[in-house]
């Protein structure tokens, strides 16, 4: 997905993983001459990875991932999109929310949690600079000023600190460096959208002390309007604003300290519900559906308003043959959102009232807010030698302490409980070099994990406590067939730890437990680079079983959200990603991945909708409206997912460029629910964006226009298990003009 573009050509938005990554290579490329400089300017560049805790060659290493550079995050993010337009950047990746810009919900190979609560839990890891980010409200901290994302697909329990059954999504900021960097970038576009960014560091102390310091604001105007109250382009705004500084103090050749502050204050919108926007039997948009109108009656305003504060300190010192790091980080996130979730005015409790679009069964206008303090700390131990061997190990902690309040407008009451969470863990993993073309690495973790919880105000529950303590552990064989191309094996075995779901305490019922969910996983995969390294193929098999999933378990007669562990769940699988440099002008990437996934258990019954049309009435258990799920797919997993990429260079003069940029992603049909309905499964989804621009004075400034979803498509991207057949939609078109500088 990285590629590299010569000096002279670079756009301000336009660098690549290897310019950012491994800089250093570049100046010897753009220092050649002749048919040299030219070849090296037809091969794509080297993509950066981390997915062993350091850099190496994502050719080298025996793990499915796929890398975002700094062009494509520019991309996919001008329209002031927030973490969820990741979804379907990569194969096999879906990220999706229904708590506006706070509250991301990742899968991975099919794997994820449907659980809207703010205290939710997941099997996919998501980390910024080597910190792990558990919260879902911590998930959504935007991305900028990033050196590139890394989507490990698979399990990374051994490695990474928390939960990472599925995968790892991994986000490496550009650190401070000695030399003197300015950037910043303005963008304009329709539903009064506006971004900025803006980046400056450089030495304070020469070799001694540098510093960096970027930052991001994010706005669109209101532009929905309600139609129950008649007050027009009321909702829908939002202002997004972050902002990093780093401090890199370098005593001496062997030591390194970073310290780092990341702050962000958003003040945005909820996710927006629409009631009955599907006809009985049909997922299809019907009349009640209009994107810009909305039929609210309550929500307040839909408003989501979070702040959040993260503080690390990364310190390293170099032994002879082994380097010691220690990371240390706290994070705080505390917020409030609250919604309109039926989407509509009046009920079916209030005869003689008008109601709209359709029946309103269940009138709910509810409010979540979330206090949260999470600190973290690991020490590792990695060589650092030449030879054959390699190895690491290391300690890691966690602690978080987080209280989730549940307020009803009329119902329910209300409700606030406590979240605590200790987990502590120690690593290794060793590599060898068996032989020229063969090497062999394992890893092993041992982690011990306990949740508590308690109802701090408004019900009377009793306090649950759960604890698991098992082992992580993979190993693989990487071999090198050719110059050009390898091959691996890899089996892998990780878990995540029991979660207590606490919302249903609010509406009066108790709270769920899930026990720990294991997965084992077998992966076969090859790595190649052809025609002189201006093809690369790079292609993953997989088969995986996990035991006792969790699973959410949302709606129902009850309209209950609560936690289930199946029996069992099996899945597999095929990716492939690929790039081919046509030109040195013409750069194409194209991904794809196939995943089967299947809920196994005979006996598994779940709550559904009053209303919908259930895909098979036999497994309807009749009488109290509950369907087994056996045989089901995982929700939210399509099979089929893919992204394409080209971009398009037209040198002009000596030093300027004129560039047309287009990204697309692909997600097939998946349901929503673990139950099958017709009206609760997602439709294929098929989203694109385009960037056509000039870049002058070898790429030191960059004027562009801009469109994301730029076919205009209304992809429904999650519904509510109501009666009415409620659902909420992507952003409709966005186009702009947008300016950056650098220097």
């Amino acid at each position: 997905m990285s590629h590299r573009f010569s000096a002279f050509r670079a756009a301000w938005a336009g660098s690549t993983v290897l310019a950012v990554a491994a800089f250093s290579l570049a100046a010897p490329a753009a220092a050649q001459d002749g048919a040299g400089a030219e070849e090296a300017d037809s091969q794509l560049g080297t993509i950066i990875v981390t997915a062993n805790r350091r850099a190496e060659n994502l050719q080298d290493v025996p793990v499915s991932a796929d890398i975002l550079d700094q062009e494509r995050v520019g991309a996919v993010f001008s329209g002031t999109a927030d973490i969820t337009a990741l979804a379907g950047t990569v194969p096999g990746l879906n990220v999706e929310s229904s708590n506006g810009r706070a509250a991301p919900r990742f899968y991975i190979r099919g794997l994820g949690n449907t659980d809207f609560d703010l205290a939710a839990s997941q099997p996919v890891s998501v980390l910024l600079d080597d910190v792990v980010l558990e919260n879902v409200t911590l998930k959504s901290f935007p991305i900028f000023d990033a050196e590139r994302v890394e989507v490990l697909r698979g399990p990374q329990g051994t490695l990474f600190g928390r939960n990472t059954p599925a995968g790892v999504v991994k986000i490496e900021s550009v650190k401070p460096s000695q030399e003197f960097t300015a950037a910043a970038s303005m963008g304009i576009a329709n539903l009064g959208t506006m971004s900025l960014n803006a980046a400056v560091g450089g030495a304070l102390v020469k070799d001694v002390l540098a510093a960096r310091v970027s930052g991001q604001f994010q706005k669109r105007g209101d532009w929905i309007s309600n139609d129950f109250n008649g007050q027009e382009d009321s909702l829908g705004g939002y202002k997004d604003f972050a902002v990093r500084g780093q401090l890199l103090f370098t005593p001496g050749e062997r030591t390194s300290i970073l310290a780092a502050v990341n702050y962000r204050d958003l003040d945005g919108s909820s996710t927006f519900f629409r009631a009955n926007i599907f006809a009985p039997g049909t997922n299809k948009l019907n009349a009640n559906y209009d994107r810009d109108t909305v039929s609210y009656d309550g929500g307040g305003g839909n408003f989501a308003r979070y702040e959040q504060l993260g503080a690390t300190l990364t310190a390293s010192y170099e032994f002879d043959g082994a380097t010691l790091t220690s990371i240390t980080s706290h994070w705080t996130s505390e917020g409030t959102g609250r919604g309109d979730i039926d989407g509509g005015f009046g009920s079916v409790f209030a005869p003689g009232q008008p109601m709209g679009p359709g029946i309103i069964s269940i009138p709910s206008d509810t409010q979540d807010s979330i206090d949260l303090k999470q600190t973290t700390q690991e020490v590792r131990l990695a060589s650092t030698g030449e030879g054959p061997l390699s190895w690491q190990v290391g300690g890691f902690y966690f602690e978080s302490d987080f209280d989730v309040s549940t307020v009803g407008f009329n119902f329910p009451p209300p409700v606030t409980v406590n979240h605590t969470n200790e987990a502590w863990a120690l690593f290794g993993q060793v590599s060898y070099q068996l032989t020229e073309t063969l090497r062999a690495t394992g890893g092993l973790r041992y982690s011990d994990d306990q949740k508590a919880f308690f109802v701090r105000s408004g019900a009377a529950r009793q306090p649950l406590s759960v604890q698991d303590d098992q082992f992580d552990w993979d190993i693989s064989l990487f071999a090198d067939l050719s110059e050009d191309t390898s091959i691996y094996a890899k089996i892998a075995n990780s878990f995540r730890g029991p979660t207590i779901q606490g919302r249903d305490v609010a509406f009066f019922g108790a709270p769920s437990i899930a026990q720990s969910e294991n997965i084992t996983s077998y992966e076969v995969g090859f790595k190649s680079e052809l025609a002189d390294r201006r093809v690369r193929i790079n292609g993953a098999v997989f088969y995986y079983t996990v035991e006792d999933p969790q699973f959410s378990a949302v709606g129902g007669a009850g309209n209950f959200i609560q936690l289930i562990n199946a029996a069992k769940g099996e899945a597999y699988g095929v990716e492939l990603d690929s790039a081919f440099q046509i030109t040195p002008d013409f750069l194409v990437t194209l991904g794809v991945a196939y995943n089967s996934t299947e809920i196994q258990d005979s006996n598994l019954a779940v709550g559904i909708c009053a209303q919908c049309t259930v895909t098979d009435p036999t497994r309807v258990i009749s009488g109290n409206r509950r369907a087994f799920i056996d045989g089901n797919p995982f929700p939210r997993a399509p099979e089929w997912s893919g992204d394409f990429t080209a971009r398009y260079g037209v040198p002009v003069g000596e030093s300027g460029e004129f560039f047309v940029f287009t990204d697309w992603i692909y997600q097939g049909s998946s349901n929503f629910q673990l139950y099958s309905a017709r009206e609760f499964r997602a439709a294929s989804r098929f989203e694109g964006g385009l960037k056509i621009g000039y870049a002058g004075n070898n790429g030191q400034w960059e004027v562009s226009a801009f469109a994301r979803n730029i076919t205009n498509e209304d992809n429904v991207l999650g519904v509510v298990d109501f009666s009415n057949n409620t659902g909420f939609v992507n952003d409709p078109r966005v186009v702009g003009v947008m300016f950056g500088v650098k220097y």
